[in-house]
């Protein structure tokens, strides 16, 4: 029987009762009539009761599925598809990945040069303005000072069970010392791999096995309203989350060479720098670089460098310890702000489009100038996506290589055109650039004394005590040579002639320009190649 059925016969029974009722009113009895009336006097008032509850909970239980029904189709209808309120499980997923970073500089003696003050100078060296001590540089003079130990921190992203970890330049950058904590506290000492300033990204390495490497998803894939997780060590507060959307894509801030950032409104603060920026499914698309304020502080908008740039840069370093950069060979800027800058002269263009790249300049012997682009032509698109600004284009390229092929679609005239360009590398050609250290000069060097300093009357220098084969000897410097400056930088310690010589190294002019001064006092110049 059917709960519907059972409820017709529970009715009918208590419509039997009334009708007793009124038999017993018209003093109609009989034996059977009267035993009938016993058991309905029994029975009656329960089946009532129980009709009364079923009506109630087949009433509630419709009640509760139009309820239901109702709130899952007002869920839908709220919630845009792929867009779920609990984010704990993306948090869940991604906090063991991400990891505190600990930067220590240790203190160090410098010179420097600081205006001389004549009363000073006489009390401590009466006889320094005879003898050329106190007033013999223009006015100034050479103090040793110990610079403070510095400390810092910021986030780190596992990306490999054996633990390299990819961060911020600025985080690690002239650290002496790195100390990574887990999320489950555990400590190590890092070194660096490699870094990279132009896109502000460094790997990292920890002795470690079987750690929690985050799962890494293509930042392409990620769209404009989309919800994400901000996961670091903001402000001293370690594993924090904090989530937003996607505000933007590809954009330009101007603070690195090669920038197409993730822009979202999750807050991020000072020490979220390298941390990780995940997707609802706890995967990484976005490594947390900078945020946007004028007080320092989170105001609204944080950026970060999409896992599309990230990926290459972290096979390069693993690879040949220097990203290896492909170049189009073409300035310009976008059509939009392009046709601004006419229009604010009086002048009136029509390009054909408002997207895309104006090419301004072409880089002769370029990737560019061998498939016949054209100053004056418009870039729509590359490799078969869209291109509307240079961020994209920017963000296409960097996954290339030098000798890597490229499709190219631009206007020539207002009429579309495709062409396949090689890319090069900043030096003109196809060949791996390395990272070179001072090893290839072929010498040994040494900061200079106070001695020398006070005899050549300089602040600083590095001597050049022993020339074996190599870059010096093919250029002439001989022993004793004292290294002043390097493409036009102060060379005051060692380690500022091997940041030079790397930067060299892998530059559009491989080319060490030295000033120094030998022993006698006498000036030399000099142009060291450090090509092979």
């Amino acid at each position: 029987m059917s709960k519907c059925q059972f409820y017709i016969f529970c009715v009918y029974i208590c419509t039997q009762f009334q009708r007793d009722k009124k038999l017993k009113q018209q003093n109609i009895t009989t034996k059977k009539t009267t035993e009938m009336k016993k058991v309905l006097n029994y029975l009656t008032p329960a089946l009532c009761i129980v009709a009364l509850a079923c009506s109630v909970a087949a009433f509630s239980k419709a009640c509760t599925v139009t309820s239901d029904n109702q709130s899952s189709i007002s869920s839908v209808n709220n919630t845009p598809a792929g867009q779920p309120v609990d984010l704990t499980y993306a948090a869940e997923k991604a906090l063991p990945s991400v990891v505190h970073i600990k930067y220590v500089q240790n203190s160090r003696v410098q010179t420097v040069e600081v205006q001389s003050d004549p009363f000073e100078d006489f009390f401590n060296d009466p006889f320094g303005g005879f003898f050329g001590r106190g007033h013999g540089n223009g006015g100034t003079q050479q103090r040793r000072i110990q610079t403070p130990k510095k400390e810092a921190t910021g986030s780190g992203v596992i990306i490999s069970e054996d633990g390299y970890i990819v961060t911020n330049n600025h985080v690690v950058s002239g650290a002496d010392e790195l100390t990574v904590t887990l999320n489950d506290n555990k400590e190590f000492s890092a070194r660096i791999i490699g870094t990279d300033e132009t896109t502000d990204l460094a790997l990292i390495k920890i002795d470690g096995k079987k750690l929690p490497a985050i799962t890494i998803a293509s930042s392409e894939d990620l769209k404009v309203g989309e919800w994400v997780l901000a996961v670091g060590n903001p402000l001293g507060l370690n594993n924090t989350v904090t989530a937003g959307i996607v505000s933007a894509k590809a954009r330009r801030l101007g603070a690195n060479g090669v920038e197409s950032f993730i822009q979202t409104d999750a807050a991020i603060n000072a020490g979220n720098s390298g941390g990780a920026l995940v997707n609802t499914r706890g995967e990484l698309v976005g490594i947390n670089a900078m945020l946007y304020s004028q007080t320092g502080s989170y105001s609204g908008y944080g950026f970060a460098i999409p896992t599309t740039i990230m990926n290459k840069v972290v096979d390069d370093l693993k690879k040949y310890g220097t990203v290896q950069r492909a170049f189009i060979g073409i300035q310009g800027l976008n059509v939009k702000d392009y046709v601004d800058q006419q229009k604010a002269q009086g002048k009136e263009v029509d390009l054909g489009t408002m997207e895309g790249i104006y090419v301004g300049k072409v880089q002769d012997g370029g990737a560019a100038a061998a498939a016949g682009i054209e100053p004056g032509d418009i870039i729509i698109g590359a490799d078969g996506q869209k291109v509307s600004s240079f961020p994209e284009l920017q963000e296409i390229v960097a996954k290339k290589r030098p000798g890597d092929k490229m499709s190219l679609t631009y206007l020539h005239n207002k009429k579309q055109k495709q062409e396949t360009v090689t890319l090069k590398n900043e030096q003109g050609n196809t060949r791996v650039v390395q990272n070179q250290d001072i090893d290839v000069l072929g010498g040994n060097f040494r900061e200079i004394t106070d001695k020398q300093k006070q005899e050549l009357n300089i602040s600083y220098g590095l001597e050049v005590f022993k020339v074996d084969n190599g870059k010096l000897k093919q250029a002439g410097i001989n022993k004793g040579f004292i290294i002043q400056r390097v493409n036009d930088e102060s060379m005051k310690t060692i380690d500022d002639l091997q940041k030079v010589v790397r930067k060299a190294s892998t530059s559009k002019e491989p080319v060490l320009y030295i000033q120094g001064i030998y022993p006698s006092g006498k000036k030399g110049y000099f142009a060291v190649s450090l090509e092979e």
